[in-house]
């Protein structure tokens, strides 16, 4: 398996040959220029993982790509007259010989007065676990982690209990986008992780990564 980060949350993963794009959102522009995608995941609507301009981009570029999300995204699909499958938690779908699972159905919260909206995290092959906006334990062994470590919903130290409690074999961070200088969150997780045997690593934007 193979990983090149976009920026965020937008990860070009490839395996058995399978080109996945997830998020393609407002924090990466990378994204509008890839080309020979095979399936699009969107985890949930919010703009910074959902961005309907890159979207459309990627779709021009990869018109054959197809989109895999969960309801809350199709209905705002279905304005723009997109075409899109849904497999959300606990459904799965396999396509080319990789397996693609959603797991989970709530964004974490923000504040108890905020509706969360729907989030469905994808594990790939597996072994690669995304979860998105969500700190959701699939409750199965993970080799890889896509680990949140920044937002309005989520504390780094959350983000370690989280790596931890899933104790994958390696973890990467994402959603740090919005961060001016992410340096900090990515030196506590290293120093934390890897002396419980978590090896933590941050992927190069726009570099390939082989797991």
């Amino acid at each position: 398996m193979k990983v090149t980060k976009f920026g965020h949350c937008c990860l070009l993963i490839e395996d058995e040959g399978l080109r996945i794009l997830t998020d393609p959102g407002s924090y990466s522009t990378a994204q509008n220029d890839v080309r020979d995608i095979d399936v699009i995941l969107i985890t949930h609507e919010h703009v910074d993982h959902f961005h309907i301009p890159s979207l459309k981009n990627c779709l021009v570029n990869n018109p054959e790509a197809r989109i895999i999300t969960n309801k809350a995204v199709a209905n705002l699909l279905d304005k723009e007259g997109i075409k899109y499958e849904i497999i959300e938690h606990d459904q799965e779908i396999e396509i080319n010989g990789v397996l693609i699972e959603g797991f989970g159905d709530k964004h974490a919260q923000m504040y108890k007065t905020l509706t969360p909206v729907q989030n469905t995290g994808y594990f790939i092959s597996n072994r690669l676990f995304y979860p998105g906006d969500a700190l959701y334990n699939p409750n199965r062994p993970v080799d890889i982690l896509a680990l949140p470590v920044a937002g309005p919903w989520v504390k780094l130290s959350e983000s370690i209990d989280y790596a931890i409690e899933i104790n994958p074999k390696v973890a990467f961070p994402v959603h740090e986008g919005i961060l001016k200088n992410p340096g900090s969150v990515h030196r506590i997780p290293n120093d934390i992780l890897n002396p419980v045997g978590i090896k933590f690593i941050v992927l190069e934007e726009g570099k390939e990564t082989e797991f």
